[in-house]
């Protein structure tokens, strides 16, 4: 058993002190600063070994340290092509999922392999948890990295359940009642159009998509779409039980978008046209002391890392929110979404 889970030309130095190994012993686990327990580090402890072999045979004790840590940097394994990513994601999660309801630019390289995102390499992107405005969402996300860049670029993690516990209780109660909406308005003037966020450029099946969802929607003139759906703040982990902050309202609020873009944006377009925005449940204001808060907890609670090639970091989408940092020279980061999950089993 040992041997399958070795792999490379170092198999013949090591083969007959592995046949003595356990699964257990093959990883080494560790932190990457002193006091912080996000993300856990499993790098191999012997020449050789095969990540997703192993993976396979040890999916309980993955599981079982995403729920404590919320993510899990595996790092040094030598798993630097596309194809060896896609046999870690199948051998931990299966397939992974296509990307639907799009809210960023990707183009897919791989099975339902992505990049991680499209934006331009000087903005940064703000923690987020994937797809918390959808009904279905992955709970688990992969990132790869295939070249890390030059400078900066890092996926810096914040745990949700600590963001959770730096917002007021005042605050947390207020969107814990009345909810978050997320309004979108697509058109040819920024952001993706409604063709490329449901892949179809069919009005019918957008709109069964949408009740299928839980989203409403308005056909505007010159082929636009305004949509909006209400979705709950807090959630509780599926697994765990554990209350975190789950959603995208400071992620999508126009005031959250670097100064000069929410500038531009906010000179080009009435409030009720924006292409992103958000607002409580009730489609009352978000209040910019408020707002400020929320973004405050999530940056206290960031922590980053430099990418190195060969890195995969698996995340629990729930537990652990992710983002992005400018970067300068060629960065290739890939992403996958697996394990679904519907808000209705929550």
């Amino acid at each position: 058993m040992a041997e399958q889970l070795l792999q490379g030309p170092d198999i013949g130095r090591v083969k007959r002190r592995a046949i003595r190994l356990s699964k257990e012993e093959l990883v080494t686990l560790r932190f990457l600063q002193e006091g912080v327990q996000l993300p856990l580090v499993v790098e191999p402890a012997i020449p050789g070994v095969n990540l997703s072999a192993w993976a396979a045979g040890n999916r309980e004790s993955i599981e079982t340290q995403l729920h404590k840590h919320g993510a899990i940097l595996f790092r040094g394994f030598n798993a630097n092509t596309v194809q060896a990513f896609e046999e870690f994601v199948e051998a931990v999660s299966g397939h992974p999922m296509q990307y639907q309801e799009r809210s960023s630019p990707r183009h897919e390289v791989g099975r339902r392999i992505y990049t991680s995102t499209d934006y331009p390499a000087d903005q940064s992107i703000f923690p987020h948890n994937e797809h918390s405005y959808s009904m279905t969402f992955p709970s688990k996300l992969y990132f790869f990295c295939l070249t890390p860049a030059e400078q900066g670029g890092e996926t810096p993690v914040a745990d949700c359940r600590r963001v959770f516990a730096r917002i007021s209780p005042t605050l947390r109660e207020r969107f814990a009642i009345k909810g978050w909406m997320y309004v979108r308005n697509f058109g040819d003037r920024f952001g993706l159009r409604w063709e490329t966020v449901f892949q179809t450029s069919n009005r019918i099946e957008v709109e069964e998509y949408c009740r299928n969802n839980r989203i409403e929607f308005e056909w505007k003139k010159d082929n636009g779409l305004k949509t909006w759906q209400v979705r709950p703040a807090v959630a509780a982990h599926h697994t765990t039980g554990e209350r975190v902050w789950f959603n995208h309202a400071t992620f999508f609020h126009v005031s959250t978008l670097p100064a000069q873009i929410r500038d531009g944006v906010l000179s080009a377009f009435e409030q009720a046209d924006l292409p992103n925005n958000t607002y409580y449940g009730d489609g009352a204001d978000i209040e910019p002391e408020e707002l400020e808060e929320l973004r405050q907890a999530y940056l206290q609670e960031t922590v980053a890392f430099q990418w190195q090639q060969g890195d995969i970091l698996l995340i629990d989408n729930m537990l652990t929110a992710h983002s992005r940092a400018a970067f300068s020279g060629p960065r290739q980061i890939l992403v996958a979404m697996a394990a679904p999950f519907s808000r209705k089993d929550i």
